[in-house]
Protein backbone atom coordinates (compact mmCIF):
# COMPACT_ATOMS: atom_id res chain seq x y z
CA UNK A 1 0.00 0.00 0.00
CA UNK A 2 1.39 3.40 -1.34
CA UNK A 3 0.79 6.47 0.64
CA UNK A 4 -1.52 9.34 -0.72
CA UNK A 5 0.58 12.94 -1.25
CA UNK A 6 -0.83 16.42 -1.58
CA UNK A 7 1.20 19.76 -2.50
CA UNK A 8 0.27 22.67 -0.55
CA UNK A 9 -2.67 23.72 -2.90
CA UNK A 10 -3.83 19.93 -1.74
CA UNK A 11 -3.53 18.93 -5.38
CA UNK A 12 -2.88 15.71 -5.55
CA UNK A 13 0.45 14.06 -6.55
CA UNK A 14 2.31 10.83 -7.00
CA UNK A 15 1.86 8.49 -4.61
CA UNK A 16 4.94 7.39 -2.49
CA UNK A 17 6.49 4.50 -0.72
CA UNK A 18 5.45 4.15 3.25
CA UNK A 19 9.37 4.31 3.77
CA UNK A 20 9.76 7.55 2.20
CA UNK A 21 6.78 8.74 3.55
CA UNK A 22 7.87 7.60 7.00
CA UNK A 23 11.51 9.39 6.02
CA UNK A 24 9.74 12.98 5.20
CA UNK A 25 7.56 12.71 7.95
CA UNK A 26 10.57 12.82 10.49
CA UNK A 27 12.64 15.24 8.65
CA UNK A 28 9.49 17.48 8.77
CA UNK A 29 9.35 18.02 4.96
CA UNK A 30 5.70 16.52 5.38
CA UNK A 31 2.71 16.71 7.44
CA UNK A 32 -0.35 13.76 8.19
CA UNK A 33 -3.42 15.17 6.27
CA UNK A 34 -5.69 12.04 6.55
CA UNK A 35 -5.24 9.10 8.35
CA UNK A 36 -7.89 6.83 6.23
CA UNK A 37 -6.73 6.76 3.44
CA UNK A 38 -3.39 7.74 4.82
CA UNK A 39 -2.35 10.92 3.01
CA UNK A 40 0.48 13.27 3.56
CA UNK A 41 0.99 17.06 2.88
CA UNK A 42 4.08 18.72 1.62
CA UNK A 43 3.59 22.56 2.85
CA UNK A 44 6.56 23.72 0.10
CA UNK A 45 5.57 21.86 -2.73
CA UNK A 46 3.36 22.66 -5.58
CA UNK A 47 2.04 20.42 -8.38
CA UNK A 48 3.54 20.61 -11.81
CA UNK A 49 1.14 18.89 -14.47
CA UNK A 50 4.37 16.58 -15.95
CA UNK A 51 4.92 15.79 -12.68
CA UNK A 52 1.66 13.70 -12.17
CA UNK A 53 1.20 9.96 -13.68
CA UNK A 54 -1.88 8.24 -15.30
CA UNK A 55 -3.58 6.33 -12.13
CA UNK A 56 -7.06 3.91 -12.29
CA UNK A 57 -9.83 3.08 -10.29
CA UNK A 58 -10.93 -0.17 -10.32
CA UNK A 59 -14.42 -1.47 -8.35
CA UNK A 60 -15.32 -4.54 -7.78
CA UNK A 61 -19.03 -4.37 -6.80
CA UNK A 62 -21.02 -7.09 -4.29
CA UNK A 63 -23.48 -7.31 -2.08
CA UNK A 64 -21.95 -7.45 0.72
CA UNK A 65 -18.64 -6.16 0.02
CA UNK A 66 -17.34 -3.95 -2.76
CA UNK A 67 -13.74 -4.12 -3.47
CA UNK A 68 -11.81 -0.74 -4.61
CA UNK A 69 -8.15 -0.69 -5.65
CA UNK A 70 -6.05 1.99 -7.45
CA UNK A 71 -3.47 0.74 -10.34
CA UNK A 72 -0.67 2.42 -12.14
CA UNK A 73 -0.27 0.29 -14.99
CA UNK A 74 -1.36 -3.14 -13.34
CA UNK A 75 0.48 -2.21 -10.05
CA UNK A 76 -1.18 -2.30 -7.16
CA UNK A 77 -0.84 1.16 -5.52
CA UNK A 78 -3.80 0.94 -2.59
CA UNK A 79 -6.52 -1.85 -1.85
CA UNK A 80 -9.61 -1.89 0.32
CA UNK A 81 -13.01 -3.32 0.64
CA UNK A 82 -15.81 -1.45 1.50
CA UNK A 83 -18.15 -3.62 3.52
CA UNK A 84 -22.13 -2.03 3.20
CA UNK A 85 -24.53 -1.61 5.51
CA UNK A 86 -27.53 -3.04 2.85
CA UNK A 87 -28.51 -5.61 5.27
CA UNK A 88 -28.74 -3.92 8.41
CA UNK A 89 -30.62 -1.10 6.65
CA UNK A 90 -33.51 -3.83 5.40
CA UNK A 91 -33.47 -5.49 9.07
CA UNK A 92 -34.49 -1.60 10.13
CA UNK A 93 -36.99 -0.99 7.82
CA UNK A 94 -38.98 -4.38 8.45
CA UNK A 95 -38.43 -3.35 12.46
CA UNK A 96 -40.14 -0.24 11.35
CA UNK A 97 -42.79 -1.92 9.05
CA UNK A 98 -43.97 -3.90 11.98
CA UNK A 99 -44.48 -1.28 14.24
CA UNK A 100 -46.11 0.71 12.46
CA UNK A 101 -48.36 -2.27 11.50
CA UNK A 102 -49.03 -2.89 14.78
CA UNK A 103 -49.78 0.59 15.60
CA UNK A 104 -52.28 0.65 12.59
CA UNK A 105 -53.98 -2.36 14.00
CA UNK A 106 -54.90 -0.60 17.27
CA UNK A 107 -58.04 0.78 17.66
CA UNK A 108 -57.62 4.39 18.10
CA UNK A 109 -60.45 6.73 16.86
CA UNK A 110 -59.17 9.76 15.36
CA UNK A 111 -56.28 7.97 13.36
CA UNK A 112 -56.13 9.23 9.65
CA UNK A 113 -56.17 6.57 6.97
CA UNK A 114 -52.77 7.44 5.35
CA UNK A 115 -51.57 4.25 3.37
CA UNK A 116 -52.61 5.86 0.31
CA UNK A 117 -51.09 9.28 0.20
CA UNK A 118 -47.02 8.43 -0.78
CA UNK A 119 -45.44 8.18 -4.33
CA UNK A 120 -41.82 7.05 -5.18
CA UNK A 121 -39.90 9.79 -6.90
CA UNK A 122 -38.57 9.00 -10.35
CA UNK A 123 -35.98 6.59 -10.35
CA UNK A 124 -36.23 5.84 -6.82
CA UNK A 125 -33.68 2.52 -5.46
CA UNK A 126 -34.29 0.76 -2.39
CA UNK A 127 -32.48 2.42 0.79
CA UNK A 128 -30.09 -0.92 0.64
CA UNK A 129 -29.19 -0.54 -3.19
CA UNK A 130 -28.94 3.26 -2.32
CA UNK A 131 -26.61 2.86 0.31
CA UNK A 132 -24.84 0.78 -1.50
CA UNK A 133 -24.33 3.26 -4.86
CA UNK A 134 -23.96 6.35 -2.34
CA UNK A 135 -21.04 4.30 -0.25
CA UNK A 136 -19.17 3.76 -3.20
CA UNK A 137 -19.74 7.16 -4.64
CA UNK A 138 -18.39 8.79 -1.49
CA UNK A 139 -15.20 6.57 -1.43
CA UNK A 140 -14.40 7.33 -5.45
CA UNK A 141 -14.79 11.73 -4.60
CA UNK A 142 -12.70 10.54 -1.75
CA UNK A 143 -9.75 8.68 -2.98
CA UNK A 144 -10.10 11.21 -6.50
CA UNK A 145 -9.48 13.82 -4.31
CA UNK A 146 -5.87 12.42 -2.87
CA UNK A 147 -4.71 10.75 -5.96
CA UNK A 148 -4.62 11.85 -9.11
CA UNK A 149 -7.08 9.66 -10.90
CA UNK A 150 -7.55 9.48 -14.87
CA UNK A 151 -10.29 6.80 -15.31
CA UNK A 152 -12.23 4.48 -13.41
CA UNK A 153 -13.35 0.45 -14.47
CA UNK A 154 -15.81 -1.23 -13.16
CA UNK A 155 -16.61 -4.53 -13.11
CA UNK A 156 -20.28 -5.86 -13.88
CA UNK A 157 -20.62 -9.68 -13.93
CA UNK A 158 -23.63 -12.07 -14.10
CA UNK A 159 -23.35 -15.73 -13.67
CA UNK A 160 -25.98 -17.79 -15.78
CA UNK A 161 -25.92 -21.07 -13.40
CA UNK A 162 -28.26 -22.75 -14.70
CA UNK A 163 -26.10 -22.60 -18.19
CA UNK A 164 -23.18 -23.59 -15.81
CA UNK A 165 -25.38 -27.33 -15.31
CA UNK A 166 -26.52 -27.50 -19.13
CA UNK A 167 -25.01 -26.00 -21.27
CA UNK A 168 -27.74 -26.22 -24.18
CA UNK A 169 -30.65 -24.51 -21.91
CA UNK A 170 -32.66 -21.91 -23.78
CA UNK A 171 -35.98 -20.13 -23.76
CA UNK A 172 -39.00 -21.49 -21.79
CA UNK A 173 -36.40 -24.17 -20.42
CA UNK A 174 -35.28 -22.10 -18.02
CA UNK A 175 -38.29 -22.13 -16.25
CA UNK A 176 -38.78 -25.83 -16.10
CA UNK A 177 -36.37 -27.14 -13.23
CA UNK A 178 -35.67 -30.81 -12.91
CA UNK A 179 -38.74 -32.25 -11.61
CA UNK A 180 -40.81 -30.29 -15.11
CA UNK A 181 -43.53 -32.99 -15.49
CA UNK A 182 -43.52 -34.78 -12.44
CA UNK A 183 -46.08 -35.07 -10.14
CA UNK A 184 -45.25 -34.44 -6.53
CA UNK A 185 -46.78 -37.76 -5.26
CA UNK A 186 -44.90 -40.05 -8.17
CA UNK A 187 -41.49 -38.18 -7.42
CA UNK A 188 -41.85 -38.97 -3.84
CA UNK A 189 -43.12 -42.41 -4.60
CA UNK A 190 -39.96 -42.77 -6.90
CA UNK A 191 -37.52 -41.59 -4.63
Amino acid sequence: MFVFVLDKNKKPLAPTHPARARKLLRTGTASVFRRFPFTIILPDTQVKDSQVSEYRLKIDPGAKVTGIAVLKSNVVVWAAELTHRGFAIRDALTTRRQVRRSRRNRQTRYRKARFNNRRRPFRWLPPSLNSRVQNILTWVRRLSRVCPIMGISQELVRFDLQKMQNSEVSGGEYQQGELAGYEVREYLLEK
